[in-house]
């Protein structure tokens, strides 16, 4: 810290000092009169020195800790023996000299520090939380926000040689390929729609590297990584929509999902990181005051979500650390619910609802905007005062919420849909059942083809030098360094725990018939068939399209191409509109893998699915496209299997119709109007 004393002991308070936060109290050792601590044969006994006194002789005190007239504070000239029968004075707490921090979301008053491990789940059944910003709750504390990641005081080689991972280098890596190294002012402020799905899916990505690394005990990152993931960002200052606002924002439509809380401050939907309640000062005249501008309803309090139209919120607080019930205050995000009925603002719901692939996992649903239309306070269940607000949805807007439930209904088989035409396309052929449906026109269904759920196989291609298998008796695992298939996709398992791809290296290496490991294995994902409810549907102006009744987080295995190998020939007589082509160009999902658009297929592989195929042959091009396709290669013996499997880029929606990219050839033969009608469209597709 640098020094702001003067020459004549007082001190300069207009000078800005650079003050670094402190981690630790380092204990003062004063050297007795009569003896040198170098030349001293015994050690100098310990003393502990509270920062504000008393000080013994020999020991000064240190700015900030001074009177509050600035000048040091009369030394108490008490005769301290530093032998090991007196009492030493206790050491102070660190966290009694921490900088105040608020108790829950915003609010300008006392503050109090936030544990790093709960043992209590809160909200979205997380077990560690954040602090809040003091500034009516912008979510993120000097921890979350100013860490850059690193461990200091160590070099990289140092670290590589703990085998630690340099999170920092990795992060910088992905800004330079996104083009976020020159992240400005206003993108940060102000965001828009691609500026959203960038960031959301730098995020993703980062979290998923960080999340094979952990797997694999390579590195030291945490537990959480997609804590650690946004710390990274935001430390670098990437983040969009920071000014808080009323209604929308600019990029996230109605109906979108989230996975992770971070995700919702990244974005600025919702800049709380536990807090249920955001909001921000609304100035009146000369006075200011809260208004609410979001809440998240996710089951951490008692409140009624079950109406799709109507959400009665519990307000926050009164929940004791050690499980207590107290009464709640009409405080901060209250007070801010409470002044946003008086005013009648639009307040931007996420519903939290459960994860079917994490037993306590969340789903974060962006429900739209609301109002409150009443507020009142009752006693709760341990007889404590409890606020309570009736929010009300505003009509007009896309189904969000309801269409979760609705689609439970059907699912359950206790709501019917009118436009079915098949309960089940694939009759039995899949492990789950695709509805055929159109509520369009009169179509009856698409041309008779026979459903199978896997790509025929004439001929594999061949194999230099023979593949005898792992043997993982009991399936891959991350981190064996004796799994063969492993050692194959760079010592890391592709897959996580859940099924999600973790890396877009290419190409993915999974077990074939020669390994031993069980057909569950989680390096079998593209062979297990299919993981959620899919539905083939008729689209307004683009013929049959598939979408899911389910929801897939990123990284998500949708299906394989099935069908039938063609060779080029064959291809070019028949005109087949059902068709796969490896060997056209695709933009990779990681601009840093190689040139903008490259071709990514190991072996020249076409597809028909014209007579033959599965629900892949509905899937429709779109030039921002949501699913993207990995070639997968299984090894056995001297054979190699090549098969085409698709992923999810981003969380996506139930009911959004999934689409990716067919790819560019080297003339215009075939070349077709595109009407996929997002922002980036081409105007133009190969068929």
């Amino acid at each position: 810290m640098e020094q702001a004393q003067s020459s004549n002991g007082s001190i300069d308070k207009s000078r800005v000092l650079e003050v670094k936060p402190i981690r630790f109290l380092v204990p003062v050792f004063p050297n007795s009169p009569s003896l040198s601590s170098f030349s001293s044969p015994q050690p100098t006994p310990f003393v502990c020195v509270p920062p504000m006194g008393p000080f013994p002789s020999g020991i000064q005190p240190f700015y900030p800790f001074l009177g509050s007239d600035g000048a040091y504070p009369a030394a108490q000239n008490q005769p301290l023996d530093s032998g090991v029968h007196e009492n030493i004075p206790a050491p102070v707490p660190l966290n009694s000299f921490r900088s105040p921090e608020s108790q829950e979301n915003g609010g300008t008053g006392t503050r109090k520090r936030a544990s790093r491990t709960r043992s209590s789940v809160v909200g979205d059944g997380y077990n560690d939380s954040l602090n809040q910003d003091d500034q009516y709750g912008s979510g993120l504390s000097a921890d979350v926000a100013g860490s850059s990641g690193k461990r200091k005081g160590r070099t990289r080689k140092e670290a590589a040689r703990n085998g630690e991972f340099d999170s920092d280098s990795l992060v910088n890596s992905y800004l330079s390929a996104f083009n976020l190294q020159q992240f400005d002012e206003f993108r940060r402020a102000n965001g828009d729609k691609d500026t959203v799905s960038t960031l959301l899916l730098v995020y993703d990505l980062i979290r998923k590297r960080l999340t094979q690394l952990e797997e694999a005990n390579e590195t030291s990152v945490s537990k959480r990584p997609d804590l650690k993931t946004c710390n990274l960002l935001m430390s670098k200052g990437i983040r969009t929509n920071s000014a808080k606002r009323v209604g929308p924002v600019a990029g996230i439509e109605v109906g979108d999902i989230f996975l992770f809380r971070m995700e919702l401050c990244l974005v600025g939907l919702h800049a709380p990181s536990m807090a249920g309640i955001d909001y921000m000062s609304f100035k009146i005249s000369t006075d200011e005051e809260p208004i609410a501008v979001s809440i998240v309803s996710s089951g951490g309090y008692d409140d009624d979500g079950d109406d799709a139209d109507v959400l009665i919120y519990s307000g926050q607080g009164g929940l004791q650390r050690d499980g207590a019930m107290s009464d709640q205050k009409l405080v901060r995000g209250n007070l801010a619910l409470e002044k946003s009925f008086h005013r009648g603002n639009e307040v931007r719901v996420i519903r939290g609802v459960k994860d079917p692939a994490s037993a306590t996992g969340k789903i974060y649903v962006y429900d739209g905007l609301y109002k409150v239309q009443h507020s009142w306070a009752e006693k709760n269940n341990a007889g404590c005062s409890v606020f309570k607000y009736k929010l009300v949805r505003l009509p007009g807007q896309p189904e969000a919420f309801s269409l979760w439930k609705s689609i439970q209904h059907w699912k359950d088989g206790t709501a019917s849909r009118s436009g079915v035409i098949l309960p089940d396309l694939t009759s039995g052929a899949e492990t789950l059942p695709v509805a055929l449906m159109n509520d369009v026109d009169r179509e009856k269904g698409p041309a008779h083809f026979t459903y199978i759920p896997h790509l025929r196989y004439t001929k594999p291609f061949p194999l230099s030098k023979p593949y005898l298998g792992c043997r993982c008796l009991g399936g891959c695992q991350p981190g064996d360094t004796n799994c063969l298939c492993n050692l194959k996709n760079d010592e890391l398992i592709p897959y996580s725990s859940i099924g999600v791809l973790l890396s877009s290296k290419s190409p993915i290496y999974e077990c074939g018939e020669s390994c031993s490991c069980p057909p569950n294995c989680r390096n079998r994902m593209s062979q297990a068939g299919l993981k959620v409810r899919l539905e083939v549907f008729k689209t307004k102006n683009r013929g049959w399209g598939l979408r899911s009744w389910d929801p897939i987080r990123a990284g998500g295995f949708i299906c394989v191409y099935a069908g039938d190998i063609i060779n080029r020939n064959e291809f070019g007589i028949e005109k087949d509109e059902y068709v796969f082509d490896s060997t056209r160009s695709y933009e990779p999902l990681e601009p840093a893998q190689s040139s903008p658009i490259s071709g990514k297929a190991p072996f020249p592989l076409i597809i028909s699915a014209k007579n033959t195929g599965n629900v892949a042959r509905f899937m429709n091009h779109s030039c921002s496209p949501n699913v993207f396709w990995q070639p997968v290669l299984r090894e056995s013996n001297h054979e190699s299997y090549f098969h085409v499997a698709f992923f999810a880029i981003r969380h996506i929606p139930p009911m959004q119709e999934l689409s990716y990219d067919y790819g560019i050839v080297s003339s215009d033969k075939g070349k077709k109007q595109c009407l996929c009608g997002s922002e980036k469209c081409r105007g133009y597709f190969y068929g």
